[in-house]
Formats: C-alpha cells, structure tokens, sequence
C-alpha cells in the first residue's frame, strides 16, 4: 500500500508522534492505520501528545561562542532532574550548534537534527517519548560582530556550555582575541549576575522608562513636596534608576567602584586600539514561565482513587 501524505498527517495528529516515526510505523504495519497507532503506542512514541500539556519550566540554557558569532538557545523540560540526564545534554548541545546556523526558532525547528533522519521538531517529539517529560524549545538568540569576539559564559553549569544562565558578549575591536576574550569573559560574569535592561540609555524600553517615572511621581507627590522639588527628584532618582538597569552605566561588579563604560575605555588604552561592546543577550532558565504548584499528597491520593 502507498504511503500518503494525507496519511502520515493523520496518524500525526491522532498520536501527536513525530512524521518519521509515523511513516515508519504505517510502513511496518502496511498502511493500516489502528494498527499503525498500537505499533507508536508499544514504542512509547504516541506518549509525547499526553505529556504536552504539562508546564516545563526547568532544563537548560546552552550558550556558544566561537570567534565573531555566538548563540543562546534555552531547552526546558518538567524536571531539573532531567537536566542531569546525558541524553538531554547532548539534545542541548546539538541545538546549541543548530541555533549558531539558524535564522529564527521557526527555522531551526526545520534543520535535520544529526544523525536521526529526524527535523529538529521531530525530533523533540522522540525525546518526549522516551525521556518521559514534556519538553519545549522556547526561544534562541544569536549576535554578531564583524570584526572581534562574542564571548560566552555560563552560571551554575550543569555541563560544558550549558547551566541556567547563559551570557553572550560581542566586542568589537582588531584588539587580539585573547585581550577580547579575557575582557569579554568578565562583562558576561557581571551582565549574568546584574541583568540589565538594555546597552545603553537609548535602547532603554520606552515603557520601562515610563513606568518607572510614574511611580517616582507619585512617591513625590505623595511626600507632600512642592511641584518643582518634586520634579529635582524625579529627575535624581531617575538617573540612579538608569545607572542600575543601563549596562553601560553600571557599576562594574568585579571591583565595585567603575563603571562598566570605563572599565573597557581602559581595556581599549591597554590594548592600544578601540573596543566596542556592541551588544549582550542573557537568558535565564524559566524566566517569565508561571510554574504549577502541585499538592504531592493529593496526586497521591489521585492515583490510588484511579
């Protein structure tokens, strides 16, 4: 019996399984549809639709630096426990190069994922099903310079290249790569532990900014003092508001007296050339997510009420 796209699609969407998977088991089973599903579901591969539901807020961040180009790409999964698990790390790992190639996330969902005759979406879909956890590529990002380093580091690892933090630095400069990285390495150590809004004043959020100056308003208004008091303070407060969020304007965490914008105006006199940090992406594990709170006893009591 031919194979149809229209039917790979249906047993796609009946079992939530990856389309390889799906055609392989139409192969095996001849085309025959119920006992196609019976062949995913004695594979555990059909497991991964039931799982997908369920919030994945753990897993890793995987962080690449290689000369003028860097990627980030946050992996999550149920469990930190699965983070630990080597067979995850390596997924990690692969996207992690993936990602330093791909345009979007859409993209690299479509790249053949090494070695499986698998897509990166289908992937996922396996290791779903044999992991036994609900999983999410949530989100890439890459940067670049032309000439220079992009510098990665890593907080808390939990392997090479991976953790729940993860830093890309782009300096731009003709400065040698190990002035750069060295200089790169200590940026991304305070840009991890500091995690600011934005580079520079200007590329502040617009928003943030006002927010922000609301709220001063209304704290110097409701002090009672005169409009033009009131104003001086705004103005003051905002300008600290700036030197805590704004990279550049931070105080450099390493010694705690300069600010960042200094720190490598130095590096550049040393170094004898100018050196630019032209751009930053952070990502920490699970940001933004809203985790379950689960009553362990009660799903106990669940499951023995089955």
């Amino acid at each position: 019996m031919t194979i149809t796209a229209s039917l790979v699609k249906e047993l796609r969407e009946s079992t939530g399984a990856g389309m390889m998977d799906c055609k392989k088991a139409l192969n095996e089973t001849g085309g025959d549809l119920d006992a196609a599903i019976d062949w995913l579901r004695k594979k555990g591969l059909s497991a991964a639709a039931k799982k997908a539901s369920r919030v994945a807020s753990e897993g890793l961040v995987g962080v690449m630096g290689s000369g003028t180009t860097g990627a980030l790409i946050e992996v999550n999964s149920e469990t930190d426990f699965v983070s630990r698990n080597e067979d995850f790390q390596q997924f990690v790992r692969e996207l992690t190069g993936l990602a330093a190639e791909a345009s979007s996330l859409e993209a690299l969902s479509g790249m053949d994922y090494p070695g499986t005759g698998r897509t990166v979406s289908e992937e996922l879909t396996h290791k779903i099903a044999t992991i036994g956890e609900n999983m999410n590529i949530r989100r890439m990002d890459k940067i670049s310079v032309g000439e220079g380093e992009v510098v990665s580091y890593v907080h808390n690892a939990a392997s090479d290249g991976m953790g729940r933090i993860g830093v890309l630095v782009a300096l731009e400069s003709a400065a040698p790569a190990d002035t750069l990285t060295a200089l790169g390495k200590q940026l991304a150590m305070h840009v991890a532990a500091t995690a600011p809004a934005s580079l520079s004043a200007d590329d502040l959020d617009p928003a943030i900014v006002e927010k922000e100056r609301q709220i001063l308003i209304d704290q110097a208004v409701q002090s009672g003092k005169p409009p033009e008091i009131a104003e001086k303070m705004v103005e003051g407060r905002m300008k600290k508001f700036r030197k805590e969020v704004v990279l550049l304007e931070q105080t450099f965490v390493i010694d705690g007296e300069t600010e960042v914008s200094k720190v490598i105006e130095n590096a550049a006199k040393d170094a004898g050339t100018p050196i630019t940090l032209k751009s930053f992406s952070r990502f920490n594990l699970g940001e933004g997510i809203e985790k379950e709170e689960s009553d362990f006893a009660a799903e106990v009591a669940a499951q023995l009420n089955k």
